[in-house]
């Protein structure tokens, strides 16, 4: 298979899945005792809603027949009140349920993006990834809060108060119904494009929120160039488009809350009109005409409420759309097939054996990256990777790492194809210091024992010791917890090397993997790490990826590699003589 080509735009926002109410229901499912409990508060409140009507109904009878009220009243006192404590709690109850459901949404969306593999996230935007797992899945919290499970309680009052009104005066139940079937119509139109809108605006935070986060990564540069204006100007256009789906979302739900209010008062005019009509008629008494008017409130205020919930689950739903797309995304294999352990065996520690290797670009197109690449790196020895920028050098300890998997050939650690090694077996074979060392946001601690969560501050120590880095370490108040700020933004580029290097030898692997390690390094601290970095090695398999090729002259091996190919191999000596290319980047260097 071919991989992403790094940096290739995702697809078209409006090619995600669709999300449905039922794809909701894993969320809510997760906490079914609490809504249980909240469905059986509504149906108890519900309850006490359809009994008001019918004591003001008592209250109105006995005013007129000149009995006794007191005992009546009462019961419609306690009645309210009980209601009003059980909303509370019901209330109480949704909040925390639904702020339940926004953590189990971010810890399911947290869990599989950090398990994707590396392709999705070359191809992917990460402020659009960060939007996803913020923005989006606060907009699960409306679910909740604005009406979903209140649903149940409310569908109880609504049919409950249909029935009592088609009790009291069929005719008037008749003239309320198709006043509330038209709005119910419209509201069901209105909710798909809400929806649509919603979707598109997510969209476009979520490109904001990445245009903003490559804005501040690359601030000092942006400031440098003098483009702050020109980049503020960028961000601003992406901002506005933002602002505009906003304006889409608030002009597809603007009629929502006219049609519920616009539904109870017409519904309101027409039961006072023809029932004012049929109290006089002798079809029904005041206090039945009282009673319908109550139930009237009770039928419309649900409605009313869903009206409202409609509006926030069509949003809910364009986020969890986006949030689907990003969960049904295939997760790095799982590696059942992968049974195999690491041996002692005589074999080479690392074998590149035919191995091809292609990413896929944005247009679909495939860019050949390896072509029948072949070279062996003996244990205990250490292999340079030479040649010109682009050639694939990074490539290749990508595929070690299995970033990405080979599309040919074969590449065997110890004598074991790597995909019959589990990743995390395999993983922890290798030391790997990247091409940019990056620090993550942290302390020195947490960044070194990232690899080795149980080492001790002697270790860390010993680490730094060897990468002449303790001394810097030290000279702040905190030492170990010293903050090293936003991707190491408070380290010098040598430090961030360094402390990289610290963290893979801590990790005590049996292979080191260093892609241009020392290229922020002056002259001093460049012999001091090779230094230690020879003595660290014994015993260990090391391949390093050089431009200076100062740094790598006295290695057992050096494989030179261009346009994808190895077009040579051997210690520096022999490639002087049997290298054009070898001897044209020594000389350029002026090791010749």
């Amino acid at each position: 298979m071919t991989a992403a080509l790094p940096g290739a735009r995702r697809r078209g926002r409006d090619a995600g899945p669709r999300a449905r109410f039922r794809d909701l229901l894993p969320y809510l499912a997760e906490h079914r005792p609490v809504l249980v409990g909240v469905i059986v508060l509504g149906v108890i409140g519900a309850g006490l809603s359809l009994a008001q009507p019918l004591l003001v109904e008592q209250v109105v009878t006995r005013v007129q027949a000149g009995t006794g009220i007191g005992t009546i009243v009462a019961a419609v006192a306690v009645v309210v009140a009980v209601g009003a404590v059980l909303s509370g709690v019901q209330h109480y109850l949704l909040q925390r349920t639904g702020t339940s459901v926004v953590l189990s949404a971010r810890t399911r969306l947290i869990r599989h993006l950090l398990r994707l593999p590396v392709a999705d996230f070359d191809r992917r935007r990460t402020g659009d990834l960060v939007a996803r797992v913020g923005t989006d899945t606060t907009l699960l919290y409306a679910v909740l809060t604005q009406g979903l499970v209140d649903a149940v309680g409310g569908s109880l009052t609504f049919f409950g108060a249909i029935i009592g009104m088609a009790i009291l005066d069929p005719v008037l139940l008749g003239l309320t119904v198709l006043i509330v079937l038209f709005a119910i119509v419209v509201v069901g139109g209105l909710t798909r494009r809400i929806r649509t809108a919603s979707r598109r605006q997510q969209d476009a935070v979520g490109t904001l929120t990445a245009e903003v986060e490559r804005s501040i990564s690359a601030v000092r540069t942006i400031r440098a160039a003098g483009a702050t204006d020109r980049e503020t100007d960028a961000v601003l256009g992406v901002a506005r488009k933002a602002w505009s789906a906003g304006v889409d979302v608030a002009r597809a739900s603007a009629p929502v809350v006219p049609i519920a209010s616009l539904t109870l008062n017409l519904a309101f005019l027409v039961v006072i009109g023809v029932g004012g009509f049929r109290v006089a008629a002798g079809a029904i008494t005041i206090g039945s005409l009282v009673a319908f008017l109550l139930f009237l409130f009770l039928m419309v205020m649900p409605l009313g409420q869903a009206f409202g919930a409609a509006s926030s689950v069509a949003s809910a739903l364009g986020a969890l759309g986006r949030i689907t797309e990003v969960l049904e995304l295939p997760q790095e294999t799982a590696d059942d097939a992968a049974d195999a352990v690491p041996t002692s065996s005589p074999a080479p520690a690392i074998a590149f054996d035919s191995v091809s290797f292609s990413y896929r670009g944005a247009d679909g197109a495939v860019v050949e990256v390896l072509h029948d690449v072949s070279f062996e790196v003996p244990r205990g020895t250490r292999t340079a990777l030479v040649g010109p920028s682009g050639a694939g050098k990074s490539t290749m300890l990508s595929l070690l790492e299995r970033f990405y998997d080979v599309d040919g050939g074969e590449i065997r650690i110890g004598g074991i194809d790597l995909k019959r090694l589990p990743r995390e077996v395999l993983r922890a074979q290798f030391g790997y210091v990247e091409q940019d060392a990056p620090a993550l946001a942290g302390t020195i601690r947490d960044n070194l024992t990232l690899a080795a969560p149980l080492a001790t501050e002697e270790d860390c120590l010993r680490a730094l010791d060897a990468v002449n880095l303790r001394s810097a370490v030290l000279k702040h108040r905190e030492g170990l917890d010293a903050q090293v700020g936003e991707e190491g933004v408070l380290l010098s580029g040598g430090e961030r090397q360094r402390l990289a290097i610290a963290r893979a030898l801590l990790a005590d692997a049996p292979i080191l993997l260093l892609d241009e390690s020392t290229s922020n390094l002056d002259g001093r601290n460049e012999q001091l790490l090779r230094d230690s970095l020879a003595a660290a090695a014994e015993g260990r398999t090391t391949v390093v990826i050089a431009h200076r090729l100062s740094t790598v002259v006295d290695a057992d091996q050096i494989v030179v590699v261009d346009g994808g190919r190895v077009v040579a191999a051997g210690p520096h000596a022999e490639l002087l003589d049997a290298s054009p290319l070898y001897r044209e980047l020594a000389a350029t260097q002026l090791l010749v």
